[in-house]
């Protein structure tokens, strides 16, 4: 399967030059997204989204297009979906992009799991008037949604994974700064908050290059436009709450709470072979344990520009086999 996915790569490499480049000025737009809406779920708290791509933006109302779920990483908004929304505007595509519990305007919940996606994705695609989505998911959105493949697979129709975390088992050491932060979470979370909004307040003021460095060794080649909406996605993450970061930081350094042999939908896995956030060898060893998975390795490119790499063959991917 990798050897099969990185000839791959070699053979369309111009092609994909020019996304990470930002040859395809079109690929990213800033402030696209329709209004935040805040829904609520059955736990009593609330759960906010966001709309890009193929969304009637005057009235919020569904188009017929091809409904898609994008999970942030961590920790991150609905501003992420940014990346996508031309590229989703061109193929059909319609991108929820949720902001999972203690983010952004997300009621906190400190005690969730990433088998409790579920929780949390049903009201929004109740609201956004939809049974079934596809499911996107970056970095450490990646047991979330890989949970709903095992636990809630009648709400997904396949799922994309893209430079994806993986459970402690499957590394072969745990990434030092994850360390650190799931440390942190466990012993001391009120210190981890206060160095979160220290974070987050040089990051509002500072340049992009202080947020982006966290994802990518090669700064100077992510476009403008793409490290301006990392950067404010950052800050959204974090501005009003930090306890969805606290959370997960918990989370990533614990075992994932359902068996990878129960995903029952197709799951493709995007990652770059430079990725020095979730080494190559994880991805690996989880598309070995999906029952359905196919791997793509992307030979040059790291944490961030594997996510710019890989949007416009996802999209065109779920606006081939999706169901509007």
């Amino acid at each position: 399967m990798d050897s099969r996915g990185e000839r791959e790569q070699t053979s369309m490499k111009s092609e994909r030059a020019e996304e990470v480049t930002g040859a395809q000025a079109g690929e990213v737009r800033s402030g696209g997204a329709s209004t935040v809406r805040t829904v609520s779920t059955e736990t009593g708290g609330t759960v906010a989204y966001a709309e890009y791509g193929a969304t009637d933006r005057t009235t919020d109302k569904a188009t017929d297009a091809t409904p898609v779920a994008f999970f942030h990483g961590t920790p991150g908004s609905h501003v992420l979906g940014e990346l996508y929304d031309e590229a989703a505007r061109r193929r059909g595509v319609r991108l929820l992009a949720v902001e999972r519990p203690g983010y952004g305007d997300s009621t906190p919940r400190p005690e969730r799991a990433p088998t409790d996606a579920g929780e949390y994705l049903r009201p929004v695609l109740d609201d956004a008037g939809v049974s079934r989505v596809g499911v996107v998911a970056f970095s450490g959105g990646a047991s979330h949604a890989l949970a709903l493949g095992a636990t809630c697979a009648e709400l997904v129709t396949e799922i994309d994974i893209v430079s994806g975390a993986t459970p402690p088992s499957l590394r072969a050491e745990t990434p030092r700064m994850i360390r650190l932060l799931g440390t942190l979470a466990e012993r001391t979370p009120r210190l981890l908050t206060g160095l979160l909004g220290v974070q987050t307040w040089l990051a509002e003021r500072g340049p992009p290059s202080v947020v982006v460095g966290q994802y990518t060794d090669e700064g100077g080649e992510i476009p403008d436009e793409a490290a301006e909406i990392v950067r404010r996605d950052f800050v959204r993450a974090l501005d009003a709450r930090r306890e969805g970061m606290v959370t997960e930081s918990k989370q990533s350094v614990r075992e994932w709470e359902f068996s990878l042999a129960d995903i029952d939908r197709p799951v493709r896995l995007w990652h770059g072979k430079q990725d020095g956030n979730v080494p190559v060898e994880g991805a690996r060893s989880l598309a070995e344990r999906i029952p359905d998975a196919d791997l793509t390795v992307f030979e040059t490119d790291d944490h961030l520009s594997a996510l710019l790499r890989s949007r416009s063959r996802i999209l065109e991917r779920h606006a081939s086999d999706g169901e509007p």
